[in-house]
């Protein structure tokens, strides 16, 4: 193994799809902005894609220092062995020593098998990032036993530190179109017999309509909703405000809706504008996954239920009267 002092840099990947990056990518640059700044290091973005030039200066622009990109026609679509193939080979490369993918699907699937290549460790879905005082490695905090205890992990013997960050849980920084950086252009092909896997049709999966991470409006439902019937109400209060629909572990559990609109430790980390509560108690998991939002309402008919101690804004009643007469008011107010 090389010596740990040969690892310098903070890296960032920034994952995209046609084009087009995900947010994640633009909110650990926020997380990681000044955590380079306290080591004394460059922030640099990594983007493997097609036609990619146009994130990485948006990635400079929100606060990478610089940016290394892969651009090719077979990184168009996501595929583990081409993306794996093309991050291992810029690690080798450049050395970094920390690097920072998103708990996406795709960041899933590409931080462990990126980590065995290069024989380090790898901290899953973490909820938060820091520098470990005495030793200057990083500290990944990420919820475990079933969200109800956080723990620390580091990974002092081994280079990169590598960690999966779930979106939402950071914002993005501010834009500054005046900053500038380099792009780095690194010419990786991976052909075609090297990707075991072919894309034959894309279908919009359901799990992609949805989107919670990036909603600016979430409508979310508990136990207290009642019903799969009861989440009907609910649905036309999101279409008047052209919001997304979530909902609690126990929701899930209790097959009233898919897992994809799960919020929560144990679902999707979200930091909305707005985010309705509704018939949710407000369990310790729940709140973890909500408290980057903006504003949080509350509506609960149980005047004592934990979620009023974090939301903004509580309305105590029954929500099968009070959501219809949101619902009302907000289409009188558009029209």
């Amino acid at each position: 193994m090389s010596n740990l002092q040969d690892y310098k840099n903070i890296w960032v990947f920034i994952e995209t799809e046609c084009g087009k990056a995900k947010n994640v990518g633009y909110e650990l640059i926020n997380v990681a902005k000044p955590l380079a700044q306290q080591k004394g290091c460059p922030l640099v973005a990594v983007v493997i894609g097609k036609d990619i030039e146009g994130v990485a200066k948006d990635a400079i622009c929100y606060g990478a220092d610089s940016a290394i990109i892969v651009d090719g026609p077979e990184f168009e679509y996501y595929s583990t062995d081409a993306f794996a193939k093309a991050l291992v080979t810029l690690i080798e490369k450049y050395k970094p020593e920390t690097l920072m993918i998103g708990a996406t699907n795709n960041g899933r699937d590409l931080g462990p098998r990126v980590s065995c290549r290069i024989k380090t460790g790898l901290t899953a879905d973490c909820t938060a990032i820091d520098i470990d005082e005495e030793t200057g490695n990083i500290a990944w905090t990420r919820p475990t036993f079933g969200g109800n205890l956080m723990a620390t992990i580091m990974c002092p013997d081994h280079r990169p530190q590598m960690g999966t960050v779930r979106p939402g849980v950071f914002k993005k920084g501010a834009y500054d179109e005046s900053r500038t950086g380099e792009i780095v252009k690194e010419e990786i092909t991976v052909a075609p017999e090297e990707i075991r896997t072919k894309l034959v049709e894309r279908v919009n999966e359901i799990a992609e309509a949805i989107n919670l991470e990036e909603a600016e409006i979430i409508v979310s439902g508990g136990r207290g909703v009642g019903s799969a019937d009861g989440f009907k109400q609910l649905e036309e209060l999101a279409e008047v405000l052209g919001a997304t629909v979530g909902c609690s572990r126990a929701v899930v559990d209790a097959g009233w809706m898919p897992h994809a609109h799960q919020v929560g430790q144990s679902g999707k980390t979200v930091a909305p504008k707005l985010y309705f509560a509704i018939g949710i108690s407000g369990a310790i998991q729940h709140v973890a996954g909500i408290s980057g939002s903006d504003t949080i309402v509350a509506i609960n008919k149980d005047a004592d239920a934990p979620i009023f101690d974090v939301a903004d804004y509580g309305i105590v009643g029954n929500l099968n009267e009070v959501v219809p007469a949101l619902t009302a008011a907000f289409k009188a107010q558009k029209a």
